[in-house]
């Protein structure tokens, strides 16, 4: 399996593992459903997200240093994304250690394709970067309790981080089907 198809399955099972985590929040946040199949959902949810982390730390360990150091990769941050799944239901404020987890891999991949745009050494980098930059300005909103109506209608921080992310995750798609294709 080439460089290319190895690197494109991974991204697949992120884009999987994101699909995952979006289709079960929006049965978290917006059906009325038993507090018991809440908390399993949200246990699912937190998993995925996990795993979602792991394959984005992954794929930028893959970019910068190779495709053999990204598989190396792959087994340790799949055992991280369990410990973070592990910690966030040990620990009263989940989320936060979420928030955490997300914003040191984020911060990781970013400085990575940073580096990789300058270098001009990755077709698509830069488009993987600001996508990145979005999703971290999304985390940092959807951390806070900001509040804003927009076109008349009320958005409360989650609402807003999913507008925010919804911007970045095209850019970020273009990245890597630039970087996949160049």
């Amino acid at each position: 399996m080439g460089r290319q198809e190895w690197r494109a399955r991974v991204w697949v099972g992120m884009f999987s593992a994101l699909g995952f985590a979006s289709a079960l929040g929006a049965v978290v946040h917006g059906l009325p459903i038993s507090q018991r199949l809440h908390n399993a959902l949200w246990k699912l949810l937190y998993l995925s997200l996990g795993v979602v982390v792991a394959l984005f730390v992954t794929t930028a360990t893959a970019d910068g240093w190779g495709e053999r150091a990204g598989r190396r990769t792959l087994p340790l941050m799949l055992l991280t994304a369990l410990g973070f799944y592990g910690a966030s239901q040990r620990l009263a404020r989940g989320f936060l250690v979420f928030i955490v987890y997300e914003a040191v891999a984020l911060l990781y991949a970013l400085a990575v394709y940073t580096q990789l745009a300058r270098g001009g050494r990755l077709a698509g980098a830069h488009l993987i970067a600001a996508g990145i930059l979005l999703s971290i300005i999304a985390a940092a909103v959807q951390a806070t309790d900001m509040q804003a109506d927009i076109l008349g209608l009320p958005f409360d921080h989650n609402g807003l981080f999913h507008l925010v992310q919804i911007a970045g995750l095209p850019v970020l798609a273009a990245g890597i089907e630039t970087s996949l294709n160049p």
